[in-house]
């Protein structure tokens, strides 16, 4: 009866609080609503003053990756009416980002993901991972097929600049390109066999005289002047 008596009594202690207490949780809600306005606010705030500084400099990557007449931009929509708990409040803010990409001059920029190959997709991550490198957490960069539809001096812009990321960041490229390729400081050789009915893939470290002679290969063959300027590309 005694612990009865205890019990029923923090029970009333607690409804007769629960005003004060509602009280003291809303007034809690509105400090974190407040909060998130000011830092939300803040933060795409400064997302529309970097946007256009980003934008150029994306721009000036595309030239040298070849879209020399290509426009970049990232369109910013944000949430009118953001509040705490809402499913359009993020960890990243009250704003949603679209790349827009228009690789040919007359054409209105439209969403990357939409309208750009795979290549082009790759090119245009590259550019950006070239601008960001010194900023962004990603720890590793694949690019698959980057060189898609580029001519060889395009090639070596792209090997350069995925060389100046790889001073910070780990990169794995998959490249048919030699002027990329050479710019690798480790190269591996993908291959595919059939055995038994089944098909298998092989990778393997080459060392440097097997990284000529594949080089080579990538340039069309295993002439004497596809030697030589394999040996050049991994001179540069």
């Amino acid at each position: 009866m005694i612990a009865f008596g205890e019990e029923a009594d923090r029970k009333l202690r607690t409804l007769e609080a629960r005003d004060s207490e509602l009280e003291r949780i809303n007034s809690q809600m509105a400090n974190v609503q407040a909060e998130l306005m000011r830092v939300g606010g803040n933060l795409t705030t400064q997302r529309r003053k970097l946007i256009p500084q980003l934008s150029k400099a994306v721009i000036k990557e595309l030239g040298a990756l070849g879209f020399g007449q290509s426009c970049f931009d990232a369109a910013l929509q944000t949430n009118p009416n953001p509040s705490f708990g809402s499913s359009q409040v993020s960890s990243t803010g009250f704003d949603a980002v679209e790349f827009q990409f228009a690789p040919n001059p007359g054409e209105p920029p439209r969403a990357l993901r939409s309208i750009a190959s795979s290549g082009e997709i790759a090119r245009v991550m590259l550019a950006l991972k070239t601008v960001l490198a010194s900023v962004d957490r990603i720890p590793v960069l694949v690019f698959d097929e980057v060189d898609a539809n580029i001519g060889g001096e395009t090639g070596n812009v792209v090997g350069q600049k995925m060389e100046q990321i790889s001073g910070k960041r780990q990169v794995i490229c998959i490249t048919h390109l030699a002027q990329v390729a050479a710019h690798g400081s480790t190269h591996f050789l993908v291959t595919k066999h059939v055995k038994a009915g089944r098909t298998y893939s092989e990778i393997t470290l080459l060392e440097k005289n097997q990284r000529v002679n594949e080089l080579a290969r990538m340039l069309g063959g295993q002439s004497e002047a596809a030697t030589r300027h394999a040996q050049s590309l991994l001179k540069q």
